[in-house]
Formats: C-alpha cells, sequence, structure tokens
C-alpha cells in the first residue's frame, strides 16, 4: 500500500511543514507610499525565518515599521522615504529618481507593492537605464527585468553578506536552519525512493522512467517534475 508523496504532504498543511509564524517577527516591507519622512533606527533585530537582520525604524509620531537593514546601518541613523529623500543607503525612492548604476534593493514589482525583490541577505540589483515608461534593473541572478519608473526601491545593499562563507558543520544545524523558514528537509530526490513512494521511483538506476513533463491540471501525486514547462531539452 502506498502513501502520499512529498510533494503531497506539504500540502496538506500539517506542523511539519508549516512555517513557524509566531517565531517571525512580523511583516517586513517598504512603507506605504502615501507615508513619506524621516525615521529613526532604534534596533537591529535578527528573524529566524529570515536570511537578514531587520531594522526596526520609529517615525516622529511614534509609529514603528520593521524593514530589511541594509549593509552600514546602525542604531541611531535615520532613514527616509519619498521624494524629499536623498539618495543613501537606507533610504526608499521611485527608480525614476534614483542614478543609474545605483546598487538597490527590495523593489516593487509593481507601484505600492511595497517590495518583492532582492531581499535574501548579501543581494543587490543594479539600476541599468532608465527610458520612457521603464526602468531596466538587472536583477542578483543576472537577469536583466524592465519595471515602472514608478515602482519604489530601497538604496544600498540587503546587510548579512557573507552567510554562505561559513559551512554548517553538522546535520543538525541545517536541521534547525530549515525548521525555521518551514521547509521540507531533508529533500530526497524521487529517483532515489520505491516505486509506491513516488512516479519516479522504482527500476534501476537514476532514470525517472517517464516523462519529467507534467500539465499544470495534473493531480497532486502525478504533480511532480517539470510542471507546465515552457519547452524540454538543451537550449
Amino acid at each position: 500500500m502506498g502513501k502520499r508523496i512529498r510533494a503531497q504532504r506539504p500540502g496538506q498543511g500539517s506542523p511539519t511543514y508549516r512555517s513557524k509564524s509566531w517565531r517571525s517577527l512580523g511583516e517586513v516591507k517598504l512603507p506605504p507610499p502615501e507615508e513619506t519622512g524621516e525615521a529613526t533606527v532604534v534596533d537591529i533585530l535578527n528573524d529566524p525565518g529570515r536570511s537578514a537582520p531587520v531594522a526596526r525604524v520609529r517615525y516622529g509620531d511614534g509609529q514603528e515599521r520593521l524593514v530589511l537593514a541594509p549593509e552600514g546601518i546602525k542604531v541611531g541613523d535615520r532613514i527616509a522615504a519619498g521624494v524629499s529623500a536623498t539618495v543613501r543607503p537606507g533610504n526608499t525612492l521611485s527608480l525614476a529618481e534614483i542614478p543609474e548604476g545605483t546598487p538597490i534593493h527590495n523593489i516593487e514589482s509593481r507601484p505600492g507593492y511595497r517590495g518583492q525583490f532582492a531581499r535574501s541577505s548579501g543581494t543587490y540589483a543594479t539600476l541599468i537605464a532608465h527610458d520612457v515608461g521603464r526602468a531596466t534593473v538587472q536583477l542578483p541572478s543576472g537577469e536583466i527585468r524592465d519595471f515602472n519608473p514608478r515602482c519604489r526601491a530601497t538604496i544600498g545593499t540587503v546587510a548579512g553578506s557573507g552567510r554562505l562563507d561559513k559551512p554548517f558543520i553538522k546535520a543538525g544545524k541545517r536541521h534547525h536552519a530549515m525548521l525555521a523558514r518551514g521547509k521540507p528537509y531533508p529533500r530526497v530526490r524521487g529517483v532515489a525512493m520505491n516505486v509506491v513512494d513516488h512516479p519516479f521511483g522504482g527500476g534501476r538506476g537514476k532514470h525517472a522512467g517517464r516523462p519529467k513533463t507534467v500539465a499544470k491540471g495534473a493531480p497532486p501525486g502525478q504533480k511532480v517534475g517539470l510542471i507546465a514547462a515552457r519547452r524540454t531539452g538543451a537550449r
């Protein structure tokens, strides 16, 4: 008798695969577009479910927010958002107001979406060019993408670079790191499983024994491999 395969188990929503929400510090996004002005950094915090440190900032009216901490920021520094902000690490401006060649992070995918790209520790994107109705940005992966010039971003590099330079050393260290983020770990290859545990299981060697492309509407037990692949084969 078989069982639910690994691809099905995370979708069930059991505690094993659920992110530990009580360990999260909260929402870490850009301030709303209508909220402009200066804020003071009151603390630098560690978020267990996030690779980068988080800064708690306080505005003049006493309101506090969590933002991604850029490199070089410290308690007592002031950061700004809006048209009055200068091009300085930690400040948030629209892409239209940022000079070309500036490293940026926490970029909005659309105006008002409050930050989706380049949020991992030590990462940054580079604003390459301005054009009519678009701003061209090179993302950390090397992909070059066009954004709406009204999309906002934060100046500088996300803090926490060098995180990957230190090895985990022990399997237990990696276990606890993955547990904090709610990631299924360790991830076993489908071809290494038995035939009852995975569509790619059984047989000899590392061959799946069937096509790896699968339709987007396939049932959960079959939805493994290259899901809804646009193309296959070597480029």
